[in-house]
């Protein structure tokens, strides 16, 4: 049986290549799918407890009738994803999508969609300008009912991998970082390969790039934007996502304080900005000297790292305390 595959051609060693970004706009749209399927989603499971009874249905209903349970969804909901990327970022930016993107791939959606639902999306397509209020509306309502509650876990789950990622291409280089991203994606000579369910491409990214973008939502496998004006993009399943990933911060903080002691656990929580010793101390409640044992003991075990500047020292956690944090979190 033939497989397809998508293949983002890139420049052989060339780090300058890759970048990571993060996206509320993916995360958004694989919330939907999981709440249309939840039994296809077992690594949701927790977090659908706490927000099933919470969705709004209408707005519900309005993205639903985009995103669908699987396949392609509008281009326009993820084209973006930057480093720096916030969910109030994204919104606005869902708020000014150019009608010409919008109708090209309101035009998929059709082309894609059958009966009640290909009406629908015809009406969107006839209206563009109101259909775009519609949606951005529909998108707020709905981040801040199901994600917005859990962004900041969310948020240190992507932020933790890409830590880890961009460690990897430093030590072992872009083909190893690559070749672990899924099982469906490889290093294919001077290539990002990822196999997919119905298509083929090769896309030259030498001159643009290529992003990628862990996701905690969409834990079930890749997806990839090919098509311009959007980037070259890859989105792959963060690592450290499990069923209690939504878990109430307070509670992964008494697990992480059960690991490493209730003083390291909130010194490594709140790690995630560079500050000197003393500031450890006040924000942890703390002699100096008990702050600095206990930032020699993270030090030794590789999750903080201690930086000189000028005269002060600074701590910052490492690519591995952020994955620690992200994993508890």
């Amino acid at each position: 049986m033939d497989r397809n595959f998508v293949d983002f051609r890139l420049a052989p060693d060339d780090i300058s290549a890759i970048r990571f970004g993060i996206s509320p706009g993916h995360e958004l749209c694989h919330a939907v799918r999981v709440l249309q399927r939840p039994a296809e989603h077992p690594l949701q499971w927790g977090w659908l407890r706490a927000v099933r009874t919470r969705v709004p249905r209408e707005s519900f209903d309005v993205l639903a009738l985009l995103i669908g349970p699987e396949g392609y969804f509008p281009d326009f909901f993820t084209a973006t994803p930057a480093w720096d990327m916030t969910p109030d970022d994204e919104a606005a930016r869902l708020r000014e999508v150019p009608v010409g993107p919008m109708l090209v791939d309101l035009d998929k959606m059709i082309a894609r969609s059958t009966g009640a639902r290909q009406q629908a999306i015809r009406r969107m397509h006839d209206e563009p300008e109101r259909a775009c209020e519609m949606i951005a509306d529909a998108w707020s309502d709905v981040w801040q009912a199901i994600l917005a509650p859990v962004w900041t876990q969310v948020e240190r789950l992507l932020r933790a991998d890409i830590a880890v990622r961009s460690r990897r291409i430093a030590t072992d280089g872009i083909a190893a970082m690559a070749s672990g991203l899924h099982r469906s994606v490889e290093w294919h000579s001077d290539s990002v390969r990822v196999a997919m369910r119905w298509h083929s491409e090769t896309l030259d990214c030498r001159g643009s790039g290529l992003v990628l973008v862990p996701s905690v939502l969409g834990s079930a496998g890749c997806t990839v934007l090919t098509e311009p004006p959007a980037q070259p993009t890859l989105f792959y399943p963060a690592q450290g996502v499990t069923e209690t990933w939504a878990r109430d911060p307070a509670e992964a903080e008494r697990a992480l304080g059960a690991l490493l002691g209730p003083a390291r656990a909130g010194i490594l929580l709140t790690a995630h900005e560079a500050r000197t010793t003393s500031q450890v101390a006040a924000d942890a409640e703390l002699a100096i000297s008990t702050a600095s044992h206990h930032l020699a003991v993270l030090r030794d075990a590789g999750l903080v790292r201690s930086t000189r500047d000028g005269a002060k020292v600074l701590h910052l956690r490492t690519p591995l305390g952020e994955a620690v944090v992200g994993a508890a979190l």
